[in-house]
């Protein structure tokens, strides 16, 4: 049976790594942080926003008729801004709805204000927009609070992340990448985003449908760079590894040595594969593989200059597959298919 004493220690403990404010704040100030880009909104969480103008139109409906909105949920930042943890959508709405600015209406890819439609209780407001409505109104919209939840900046930083990702558990359905690049953005992740969009990766790894569009590609260009630098921390909490990675790297990582070296690495494989990774008769990279490929490259390059040729059939290499199927996420299953990719691709002589 658990004992009372330690669960509260361990409650008290979990509760002091966060550290909360609450505001009210109202719309007219919302559109105006937005406007002074005081909000965050990363692309991998915009790109998320999928609200339709009906269910767009509802949210105002509720705001006109004084009913309660959930609260926003901002992470803050070290500058003072409010990074969007919950309620993007929320946002973008109001966006779309009531902003004059016609860059905020293009960053939430909108050409048009909003008109609203399908409201049953206010139905004499359809086909209206913001502007449609009388100056009284107007105002009175404007007024509006609306509820905020901000995590302090002094949070920990592995408890923002976990907060982001249960916010956003069956609503918009972010990957864990996705989560990450929200949480550390900077010129780090930056960097991940434009090597992920490469011509040259994108024909070397080649993904289910469903991993096209939910940041796998950046995963796995984050996965080299951590397993290429600081495998020797790995300790088979992947996630925990990449968070670390990632928020150590934020805004200190040398970008031009980063993206030439990712670059060169690229190029070299596909020299060799002419193509995408694959084993035989499959359609889709192994990534565990791919990640261990590319690291031995890497460390081939410096090491010796270049990389050889591997023998036919070099990625259904036993070793390297056992390596790289199974229980895959341990520091020695890492280690081994590292290492046999670098027997496999090293220069003869």
């Amino acid at each position: 049976m658990s004992d009372p004493k330690a669960m509260q220690a361990q409650l008290d403990m979990q509760r002091r790594k966060i550290d909360v404010d609450n505001y009210t704040i109202t719309v007219r100030e919302l559109l105006s942080m937005a406007e002074r880009n005081e909000l965050k909104r990363a692309p991998e969480y915009q790109r998320k926003f999928r609200w339709d103008e009906e269910a767009e139109s509802r949210l105002i409906e509720s705001i006109l008729l004084g009913l309660p909105v959930p609260n926003l949920f901002f992470a803050t930042n070290e500058d003072g801004s409010w990074e969007v943890v919950d309620g993007l959508q929320r946002i973008s709405t109001l966006i779309h709805f009531a902003s004059e600015s016609e860059a905020q209406l293009a960053e939430i890819k909108k050409s048009s204000p909003l008109v609203l439609s399908s409201l049953k209780e206010l139905d004499e407001f359809n086909g209206l927009t913001y502007e449609d409505l009388p100056p009284a109104m107007k105002f009175a919209f404007t007024k509006r609070g609306l509820g905020v939840t901000a995590l302090s900046d002094k949070s920990d930083p592995q408890i923002r992340f976990d907060t982001f990702e249960r916010l956003n558990r069956g609503s918009v359905e972010l990957s864990k990448q996705e989560v990450r690049a929200c949480i550390y953005e900077g010129t780090f992740n930056k960097l991940i985003r434009e090597l992920a969009e490469g011509d040259d990766f994108k024909s070397l790894v080649k993904l289910q449908k469903k991993n096209e569009e939910n940041a796998t590609r950046e995963e796995l260009v984050l996965k080299f760079f951590a397993y290429l630098n600081d495998r020797s921390t790995f300790n088979g909490a992947v996630h925990d590894f990449l968070n670390a990675y990632m928020e150590a790297n934020r805004n200190s990582f040398d970008v031009t040595a980063g993206r030439e070296v990712f670059e060169r690495v690229v190029e070299e494989i596909l020299h060799i594969t002419q193509g995408p990774l694959l084993r035989s008769n499959t359609n889709i990279t192994p990534q565990n593989e791919l990640e261990a490929v590319m690291v031995a490259c890497a460390e081939l390059i410096t090491e010796k200059g270049s990389v050889g040729q591997p023998p036919s059939g070099w990625l259904d290499d036993s070793q390297l597959v056992a390596a790289s199927t199974g229980a895959t996420n341990t520091k020695a299953k890492l280690r081994d298919r590292i290492a046999r990719a670098k027997e496999l691709l090293t220069p003869e002589g």
